[in-house]
């Protein structure tokens, strides 16, 4: 399901989660939209870097999915699903944060109220977005098979337990993601040579590490 996140991610994001998110942003004008217009397959498009950039929040919100529905899932509804997040549900709601040209954004040229939702790594656009998705398909799916019901959905006298997981994989996955989020978090920063933005950067890497940490012992 990971890799058919990236896959999905790529061309969802390509074809018309670009467009919608980002297409035709203009730092100048003050009209809000709901989506963008422009720009869909890259067309038009000369920052190739700063797509490559936002297809990696596009597929990290789609891959947050992943864990709640391992096993649970028929890989061709996944398939649907990935693509119609990244395709469409992402994109609109980077668009109202992280656009110039969204309703929410901190970049308008008027924020909503003189301020507007200021989002540095994707807390709430990347993660909120995956998690709330994350939670419906739970809802949707009901409790895994076996555990608390039988496959005819009668209701067990006892839930059945299921072994743990490979303990060496978790952290070997655990050690991964921290290093991972060291380029995702202080690359947010979007540039090192500006004034300050060393300090940002700074900054960043250090609330990383701390958060990381503070997970896990907690």
């Amino acid at each position: 399901k990971n890799l058919l996140d990236a896959c999905c991610a790529a061309l969802g994001f390509y074809s018309v989660g670009y467009a919608f998110a980002y297409g035709g942003m203009d730092f100048s004008d003050p009209q809000k939209t709901f989506i963008g217009t422009e720009n869909f397959f890259l067309m038009g498009v000369d920052n190739l870097m700063f797509w490559m950039f936002q297809f990696a929040f596009a597929a990290s919100s789609a891959t947050i999915v992943a864990g709640t529905l391992a096993e649970r899932c028929q890989m061709a509804a996944y398939l649907c699903y990935s693509l119609a997040l990244t395709g469409f549900v992402y994109p609109v709601v980077a668009h109202s944060i992280w656009s110039p040209q969204g309703f929410l954004s901190a970049k308008a040229v008027d924020p909503l109220w003189g301020v507007g939702v200021i989002d540095f790594a994707g807390s709430s656009v990347v993660h909120l977005t995956g998690g709330s998705t994350a939670l419906i398909a739970t809802y949707l799916l009901g409790p895994r098979r076996g555990r608390f019901y039988d496959h005819r959905g009668i209701p067990l006298a006892e839930p059945v337990e299921f072994p743990g997981h490979s303990a060496a994989l978790q952290m070997l996955g655990a050690f991964i993601l921290w290093f991972g989020w060291y380029g995702f978090n202080t690359g947010s920063a979007l540039s090192i040579t500006g004034p300050n933005r060393d300090e940002v950067v700074s900054l960043v890497a250090v609330n990383t590490t701390l958060a990381a940490a503070s997970a896990g012992v907690t």
